[in-house]
């Protein structure tokens, strides 16, 4: 029985303000499709592979179909174009029991969605969105080959996967409770309005949680990584809070250099730090603010208790280099 590999591609991922803003990288459709293109040649390594394309309003899905290598088996999965952040967690959430593995054409916010409703299927995730955290750069030739070898099972997923952290969000303004929740990040902003989403000045920021640190990221857990890191798969967190701007930084702050967004280097003075263990919560009472999630403002808040933990029950991330590792020693790279 052939494998099924889910293909989700964001036309809009990789677009936003950040562009003129700092110095991000654009990737446009039609690299998009380029990029695709060498998934699809790659998971003609892995035997027997089919693919299901998410549909979308830009027409990606059916040019990626027509273009596909004659051999291949590809199609456009069958689910409703809402025009929303909803398609991704959609066809996710289709691809949860329809799929082996998904590959993921992306930035955090995409791969977020994902991570919502893709439950124990395997992602490959590439980048090609803003705040690259989750996602990290790779050739879409050998991220394709190795999803469809852990989707095939020639790189078993038990041992070429992990499990990646998440971050929880509580708002309670005393009348009601909402929730949101990051893959990567999680922060609360010095902003009255969502706006343009994306998280511009590093002096908007009040603090947050990570459930990944490294001095090599973008925004909060980069941040975080100036004083500590912290890998993706390990349990717990930590957590931040920034100096009060509007007084002088007392003795206990201690400052931290961090690429806050693409193109931005930032000297920034932190308050407190403090590693947090699996679904410890760091709190903040907000008057007037806004809720990130992986590099985007979400949540308008006013006068509200807001309560941060890291979460261990993300999505399942193939390590690519140790599923093509895996599958070059059962053979499959063999020509005779």
């Amino acid at each position: 029985m052939s494998s099924i590999v889910g293909l989700i591609v964001n036309p809009v991922a990789g677009r936003d303000i950040r562009r003129l803003t700092g110095g991000a990288s654009v990737s446009s459709n039609y690299a998009k499709r380029r990029t695709a293109h060498c998934v699809l040649e790659g998971l003609r390594i892995a035997d027997d592979s089919e693919v299901l394309v998410m549909p979308d309003n830009a027409g990606l899905a059916e040019r990626i179909v027509a273009d596909a290598p004659d051999d291949l088996a590809i199609d456009v999965l069958d689910v409703a174009v809402t025009d929303s952040g909803r398609d991704t967690r959609n066809a996710a959430e289709r691809f949860s029991t329809a799929a082996d593995a998904v590959v993921v054409l992306g930035g955090d916010g995409t791969n977020r969605d994902v991570a919502v409703g893709i439950g124990e299927v395997p992602m490959v995730s590439i980048s090609t969105g803003t705040n690259n955290v989750v996602p990290t750069p790779v050739d879409g030739t050998i991220a394709g080959a190795a999803a469809g070898f852990v989707a095939s099972g020639a790189a078993p997923a038990s041992e070429t996967t992990v499990r990646h952290g998440t971050v929880e969000a509580v708002v309670d303004d005393g009348t009601e409770e909402r929730r949101l929740r990051g893959l990567a990040t999680v922060g609360v902003l010095d902003q009255q309005f969502v706006g343009t989403r994306a998280i511009l000045d590093p002096e908007d920021i009040i603090g947050g949680v990570v459930s990944r640190a490294s001095p090599a990221e973008i925004g909060l857990s980069a941040i975080a990584g100036g004083f500590e890191t912290h890998r993706p798969d390990e349990p717990g967190g930590i957590g931040f809070r920034l100096g009060d701007r509007s007084e002088s930084a007392n003795e206990d702050e201690r400052e931290v250099r961090a690429v806050t967004v693409p193109g931005v280097v930032s000297d920034v003075s932190v308050a407190e730090f403090r590693r947090l263990d699996d679904g410890e919560a760091f709190a903040f009472d907000v008057s007037s603010g806004v809720v990130s999630a992986d590099g985007e403002r979400e949540l308008e808040v006013r006068d509200a208790a807001v309560r941060l933990r890291p979460v261990s029950d993300g999505p399942r991330l193939v390590r690519i280099d140790a599923a093509i590792e895996r599958a070059a020693d059962a053979g499959y790279f063999r020509a005779n």
